[in-house]
């Protein structure tokens, strides 16, 4: 018995489970028991956790390490969490490597390991670097990871000590003394492509109006018009007339694309996203979810733009399931086991034909069912999700005369100036309202809209009519009250006008009954 106690090696690493944007503290236990030679794994690990011990066994033996012949046993403590992912490659290794007396047995307290093993004993990227970072930064620990993530917890290197070796090797060496690791370096994604310009929509000046009150508030926009007249091109523009993302939003940006596996390099992205899914986008990729719970497109699109062309074409679950983050700027996905929550703070702009056919005001060209077919397209999308979006524009179809002319004389430059003035207009009362960061007129409410959206007299009356007019409900009430304060902002008026309100009020309208 004495002898078998002697024989009992322990050795102990720490990572994470990713749990949406949370990181959930694991303990790794490995150890070296008497018995016949094994190699286990416990504490509910999936496939790829499984697939561990053939990567370890591979890197090993690349360095010329054998395995011990004795029962390994690894223990992912809490048990009650499941572990996914081929990140506990590293902690498992360097665990074993501890209790082999390859590294001392102080090595690895107070550090937090993540990072996929190659057989040649490299280390690959994995997802969940950034939240692991702020992770071993809320903890007091420093963070091991692969090379090709370190630009992405350098953003932290100033609260954490950051390891980033190219192979086990390397951090071998590190941790036994007999070389260092040079520090990384944060790194931002290279500057994408110039975007293109405003100038090259010919005429639709109504719906160029509409796109500059959309990014000044950060406003939902829908825009019907037949094929070709131009809203897909007047949609992938609005990204140009948006403003840089802000330090904390790129953070925020970057831990949603950290988790779901999309950054290059390490290197966080530095332009608003804008995210355009097919219509035949699953609920899953739509929303977040499949099998380890990832962001899906609305929180990929955070802090940017979602573009949904045709829109009736999505699913009908789909675009109902967009409902509850266009109201509360997250998506919670539900599990049997899991519940995680992702921002989802996106700007929808979307767009539609009039009917199936797409040319109902055309009647050369128009189905012998019109008008109904028209009630009965756009009839797909709910009353709810129509209520939830604050500016609708018609974009009919350019003329051969409006091609001939010439380049308009205000591009996105233009634009983009008077978004960023009016924007800056928005930060500015909500910083003075005691708000933490800026509010977009877009995401004011209660007491909030009510103290930074005065109405006068005049503009209130006919407020009152258009309600009544175009029976709208409370939730469009606000929605109007805040594009007016929008175009007010645009023109740098303190107070809402009639005009302001008059405008607002065009870019409104009913739902069409479904028949």
């Amino acid at each position: 018995m004495a002898q078998a106690a002697l024989s009992l090696r322990t050795a102990r690493a720490h990572t994470i489970a990713l749990l949406g944007l949370e990181a959930a503290d694991v303990e790794v236990e490995v150890q070296l028991s008497a018995g016949l030679p094994a190699f286990a794994i416990v504490g509910l690990p999936d496939k790829a956790v499984a697939e561990s011990r053939e990567r370890v066994r591979a890197a090993l033996a690349a360095m010329g390490l054998s395995m011990p012949t004795r029962r390994i046993t690894v223990n992912l403590a809490p048990g009650d969490i499941p572990k996914e992912g081929s990140h506990y490659d590293l902690p498992i290794a360097l665990g074993l490597l501890a209790v082999m007396g390859v590294l001392p047995g102080d090595a690895l307290d107070g550090r937090l390991a993540l990072g996929e093993l190659g057989l040649d004993g490299s280390l690959r990227p994995v997802a969940g670097v950034l939240p692991a970072a702020l992770a071993a930064a809320e903890r007091g620990m420093s963070l091991v990871c692969p090379a090709t993530c370190g630009a992405e917890a350098a953003w932290l290197a100033d609260s954490i000590d950051i390891l980033a070796a190219a192979n086990l090797l390397e951090l071998i060496a590190h941790l036994r003394g007999d070389q260092l690791l040079a520090p990384p370096s944060p790194a931002l994604a290279a500057e994408e492509m110039q975007h293109p310009d405003l100038r090259d929509v010919r005429g639709q000046e109504t719906a160029k109006r509409a796109l500059e009150i959309a990014a000044a508030g950060g406003h939902n926009l829908l825009m019907i018009g037949p094929p070709g007249s131009g809203k897909s091109m007047l949609a992938v523009r609005l990204v140009g007339l948006l403003p840089p993302l802000q330090p904390y939003e790129v953070l925020e940006v970057g831990m949603i694309h950290s988790v779901g596996g999309r950054l290059v390099n390490g290197k966080l992205p530095r332009s608003r996203p804008f995210r355009a899914p097919h219509h035949s986008a699953s609920m899953a990729a739509m929303v977040g979810g499949g099998p380890h719970a990832r962001p899906g497109e609305v929180s990929l699109a955070h802090r940017g733009v979602l573009f949904l062309d045709e829109l009736p074409e999505f699913n009908r679950n789909v675009l109902e399931a967009l409902r509850q983050p266009l109201e509360a700027g997250t998506v919670t996905v539900a599990r049997a086991n899991l519940h995680v929550t992702y921002p989802a703070r996106f700007q929808l702009v979307a767009a539609m034909n009039p009917c199936r056919c797409g040319h109902l005001d055309d009647p050369t060209r128009a189905c012998s069912r019109a008008p109904a077919c028209a009630a009965q397209y756009q009839g797909r999308i709910s009353g709810p999700l129509y209520d939830r979006i604050d500016l609708f524009v018609d974009v009919p179809a350019v003329s051969p005369q409006d091609l001939l002319l010439p380049p308009p004389g205000e591009g996105s430059r233009e634009v983009a100036a008077r978004v960023a003035a009016a924007r800056e207009l928005q930060a500015e009362r909500s910083r003075a309202a005691g708000c933490r960061e800026p509010v977009l007129n877009a995401a004011l409410e209660g007491d909030l809209l009510e103290r930074l959206a005065p109405i006068d007299r005049r503009a209130r009356e006919l407020l009152l009519k258009a309600a009544e007019r175009l029976r709208l409900s409370a939730r469009s009430w606000h929605r109007l009250v805040r594009v007016a304060r929008t175009i007010a902002d645009l023109e740098g008026a303190e107070v809402i006008g009639r005009t302001h309100v008059a405008e607002a009020v065009s870019y409104r309208r009913r739902p069409p009954e479904p028949r």
